[in-house]
């Protein structure tokens, strides 16, 4: 990933803790935004679907894509909050998925 994407999360995570503090009820609270973030995500994909006929089609691929991303960077920023690299979280995430593929779809 680019690097500009893992000082944004360290940025953001600064830029947090300065405006919130750093204590569990900070912590618990960025870890619960990705709850959030996820419901929109839900909603984003619902909307694409036209699943509410009240509200009919409100989303398009792109959006739910959008909000996605806010979940990934969120969580990123949950991570760093922990005191942890996120891109080594990250990286070693990747690791174990890929030792569970298959020989042949292993990149």
């Amino acid at each position: 990933m680019d690097e500009s994407i893992w000082e944004a999360a360290r940025a953001s995570r600064g830029w947090l803790d300065a405006a919130n503090g750093t204590g569990q009820t900070e912590l618990t609270c960025r870890i619960l935004k990705l709850t959030e973030e996820a419901g929109e995500a839900s909603a984003a994909w619902i909307g694409l679907l036209g699943q509410n006929p009240r509200k009919g089609v409100t989303h398009t691929r792109e959006d739910v894509a959008a909000e996605l991303a806010d979940v990934a960077f969120t969580a990123l920023v949950a991570i760093e909050s922990l005191g942890l690299d996120a891109q080594a979280a990250l990286d070693a995430c990747a690791a174990k998925v890929r030792s569970r593929l298959p020989a042949r779809d292993r990149p």
